[in-house]
């Protein structure tokens, strides 16, 4: 596996990284495993967090630094850039001044006897981590958990090994301990072995739905625990009662942000009732209105793709789309010019037989699903292999939250497109994955809640 920088304006190759080697790779998890045992596990929470939080720090400090990789590696705006950079310094620091709180022992009310909830790390853990966010994915990741007292080895997306060595020398700056969070450029087979191996712990991934499949079985097959971010195709849905304009500035907000590569990004517009033409027609225009051109000029407002495969398999499953009925209101092409650059699109006429009805578009691709009424746009919403995020629009914020209630996912948004903050519980149901991300619940998830009971003789058998 090639771990190559490209750079998705221009198309030129930046840097070409070497593959760890099977005895890299072992030598790496003997350091980790053996930092955990000796030094990670036995150092007190506060001490662990002031790690994580000079790392905030220094991260906030090298911004233009971060955000100028980002935008290099994978074509991120320079303002998104710069904005990612400033959301994975809030977690670290989120982590940093709450891991104590959060994993403080909390006693149980029990006939039993004096008992209490106590919690420890796991061990070394396994992150494999994807391109389309290069830190904010490794924040969420490594800040609940190496406060809580696990290391990690993190394995990034191939297309941006630049941003995986900036991020793991952020915690060398900070004082952290080799072994703590290492970055290995590995292949799919050579993490397989990782997760075989009695010293590794956990496995945590955000990427596709196979991806997922894969290693959750390895990991299954090892019995060790494991967490599943994948795909998502949120529903948008319009209520009759909400404002035309704003809707449509929601639209773009929720469809164009990081070029359409997000997990959370809308992309089922389910609207409903008789303006559905107007609001097709206002989106259309707001769309073909963006400012296509080079991530790191401010003016841009839709930058490339993040590489050529990426932008290969949007345009064939737009066509595919086409092919079994749907229509392209604009858009569906790659821009004519260099770069990873993919028109803006809207596609209406998706009937449930299209294979687009229920497939994850990641790029600027917008479905347009109509709704004859709000029990029809809850079932189009549920009829979803994913069940990552949604949003829903209303001007009753009560009423939006009864409907909130029913839609079949992981976090819903009222008058907002799916966003994420450190204090928020991040994660989804059915094939957009499993276990929580971030807030108190995030840091929950590779810790044993270990039981201690001090019986009072009360018996428990009849």
């Amino acid at each position: 596996m090639a771990y190559q920088s490209i750079n998705p304006f221009n198309e030129e190759v930046l840097h070409t990284f070497e593959q760890h080697t099977d005895q890299q790779m072992e030598g790496m998890l003997a350091t980790a495993d053996k930092t955990f045992h000796e030094i990670w596990l036995d150092k007190p929470i506060r001490e662990r967090a002031k790690v994580i939080g000079k790392a905030a720090s220094l991260m906030l400090d090298q911004k233009e630094k971060f955000a100028h990789l980002a935008t290099l590696e994978m074509g991120k705006r320079i303002g998104e850039s710069r904005g990612e950079v400033d959301l994975s310094a809030s977690i670290l620091k989120y982590y940093a001044d709450n891991a104590e709180t959060f994993l403080t022992r909390r006693p149980i009310n029990s006939v039993a006897g004096e008992a209490y909830i106590e919690y420890s790390p796991l061990g070394v853990l396994i992150g494999v981590q994807p391109w389309n966010y290069p830190y904010y994915q490794l924040a969420r990741f490594a800040a609940p958990h190496l406060t809580s007292g696990n290391v990690m080895l993190v394995k990034h997306a191939p297309g941006v090994p630049q941003c995986a060595l900036a991020f793991e020398q952020l915690f060398a700056e900070a004082g952290a301990p080799a072994g703590v969070y290492t970055n290995v450029f590995l292949s799919n087979d050579q993490v397989a072995k990782l997760i075989d191996d009695p010293r590794t712990r956990g496995v945590a991934l955000t990427g596709s739905e196979r991806a997922g499949e894969s290693l959750a079985a390895r990991a299954g097959k090892n019995l060790k625990k494991s967490t599943m971010e994948l795909g998502g195709s949120d529903p948008f849905i319009v209520l009759e009662d909400y404002d035309l304009q704003d809707a449509v500035k929601m639209a773009v907000v929720g469809r164009i942000g990081n070029a359409g590569q997000t997990c959370i990004g809308a992309k089922r517009f389910i609207f409903i009732g008789p303006r559905l033409g107007k609001f097709v027609a206002m989106f259309r225009a707001a769309l073909e209105s963006l400012n296509i051109g080079d991530p790191f000029d401010e003016k841009t407002t839709l930058g490339p793709l993040s590489s050529e495969a990426a932008l290969a398999h949007l345009l064939e499953q737009v066509n595919e789309a086409v092919a079994h009925g749907a229509k392209v209101v604009t858009g569906g092409k790659r821009v004519d010019r260099k770069g990873y650059f993919m028109q803006p699109t809207i596609l209406t006429d998706i009937t449930p037989d299209n294979p687009a009805y229920r497939q994850e578009f990641f790029g600027p691709v917008a479905l347009i699903l109509p709704a004859k009424d709000e029990e029809e746009a809850i079932a189009i919403a549920n009829d979803s292999p994913f069940g990552l995020g949604g949003s829903i629009y209303t001007k009753d914020i009560e009423h939006g939250k009864r409907v909130a209630s029913r839609i079949e996912t992981g976090m819903v948004f009222i008058n907002y497109p799916s966003v994420s903050t450190a204090d928020l519980p991040f994660g989804g149901i059915k094939r957009s994955g499993y276990g929580k991300e971030l807030s108190d619940l995030g840091i929950q998830e590779f810790v044993n809640k270990k039981l201690i009971c001090a019986a009072n003789g009360f018996s428990l058998v009849a």
